[in-house]
């Protein structure tokens, strides 16, 4: 039994809480306070805790970092074809949201209430039907009106007393189930946080104190209430640091509280709390698995959520936004050489095209696709073969020049022996 059990067997919650609003000062242990208070982790607890933080704070960085295009599909020639739109939605979600955050704040924002909250928030201005702006609106601002529907799921949002419809804003939401709010790490676990969150206010009581042992004080005589009063204004002083010693009377002496087994567990959970953290977030393996795996789902859900209400109907069967990962990515300028090198061999892209990414100008000349001499192209459509070296283009199941005249050259032979043959066989006599 640790020492907080003690405490609650030895009063009854009743008497032990009228104790501790009439003296406040015999319970100066933050941790102990925290558990008797039962106060629950909320999201500016959670922060507290540097690990958490940390993630949070990089994988919020990363998720601002990305541009997010809008994209239009289209068919010319029998071919699907997908541009790049210059639209000023994209330019109120990546610089100008028109309001107050920027668009890396902004971004930064709703990537945090998905993270902590109950999901990220912005209210979508509009003029007629065009898009003016994103206004971020903090999750904790937000209520909701649901329906009690399980199959025709309704609901209208509420903020500062005023009703809007759900295409009035932009959602971006975790592990939802009604498409109104989700659900975030601190509450899904809540208790791991709460932990962690203890284990940092019992530190810092630690750093106050000095790391001087807790324990106990015995007494062998009965102590007046103005024995009672000195003795704790000098304990006080002492685990203040205001004193360098404390002097106990006779007859009294001080017992070290040891760690229970419960307790060493706690320390030792402690411990890998920060692995821990790291592998939820998926954090700490490499850039790669840490884009794929942590940063685009968010950016995933964040582009479906803009795909739902920042199109307008009519744009929703061709126009799509998506996410570009390019800044994210580069790598060393090593790898990205030797990414070009294969994407110029392989014709995926020009020379000129990789200048862009690199952000050097065009040149003259450079737009052309390498294909390679040794290829031989095949058209599907129209299953025509193309020859680069031999530059010949024949259609798939017929004869070409060379096999014509091949073949004709082999019914000249034919005929040729036909007639020595019959010259022969009229040249002979009959015997008869």
């Amino acid at each position: 039994m640790n020492i907080i059990n003690k405490f609650k067997t030895i009063f009854s919650n009743k008497t032990y809480k009228q104790l501790v609003e009439e003296d406040q000062e015999m319970v100066e242990d933050p941790l102990l306070k925290a558990v008797i208070a039962g106060e629950e982790i909320d999201r500016d607890k959670v922060l507290m805790i540097p690990a958490v933080s940390s993630a949070v704070g990089l994988i919020c960085d990363s998720f601002a970092m990305i541009p997010f295009k809008l994209y239009k599909k289209s068919t010319k020639d029998g071919r699907k074809q997908t541009s790049e739109i210059d639209d000023n939605r994209v330019n109120i979600i990546n610089y100008d949201t028109g309001d107050t955050l920027d668009g890396f704040q902004f971004k930064k924002a709703i990537c945090e209430d998905y993270l902590l909250g109950k999901g990220g928030y912005a209210y979508i201005k509009k003029t007629g039907n065009d898009f003016v702006g994103l206004n971020y609106v903090e999750e904790r601002k937000v209520v909701f009106e649901k329906n009690t529907d399980a199959i025709f799921k309704n609901y209208k949002i509420i903020v500062d007393g005023k009703y809007y419809k759900p295409f009035n804003f932009i959602k971006l939401l975790r592990n939802t189930k009604n498409g109104a709010y989700g659900k975030g790490y601190t509450e899904e676990i809540s208790k791991s946080l709460e932990t962690a969150y203890k284990r940092i206010l019992y530190e810092l009581d630690l750093m106050k104190t000095g790391g001087n042992k807790k324990g106990f004080l015995k007494s062998q005589k009965h102590l007046d209430k103005e024995g009672m009063e000195t003795l704790k204004k000098a304990w006080n002083e002492y685990f203040a640091g205001n004193s360098s010693c404390l002097i106990l009377n006779d007859g009294m002496e001080f017992q070290e509280a040891s760690n229970t087994s419960v307790e060493n567990q706690l320390n030792e959970k402690n411990k890998t709390f920060d692995d821990e953290i790291k592998e939820i977030f998926h954090i700490g393996k490499t850039n790669e698995s840490f884009i794929k795996e942590t940063i685009m789902p968010i950016a995933n859900a964040f582009c479906t959520a803009l795909n739902r209400d920042f199109l307008l109907e009519k744009e929703k069967k061709s126009y799509y936004f998506a996410p570009d990962y390019t800044e994210l990515m580069r790598g060393s300028i090593k790898e990205r050489y030797e990414a070009y090198k294969i994407a110029i061999e392989t014709g995926f892209k020009t020379r000129n095209e990789v200048r862009y990414l690199e952000g050097d100008d065009a040149l003259e000349g450079l737009d052309l696709i390498d294909i390679g001499l040794g290829s031989v192209l095949l058209d599907p459509k129209t299953q025509q073969i193309y020859t680069p070296n031999t530059n010949k283009m024949v259609k798939m199941g017929e004869k070409t020049e060379e096999n014509n005249e091949i073949n004709t050259d082999n019914k000249q032979i034919t005929q040729n022996e036909q007639n020595i043959n019959q010259d022969v066989e009229g040249g002979e006599q009959s015997e008869e």
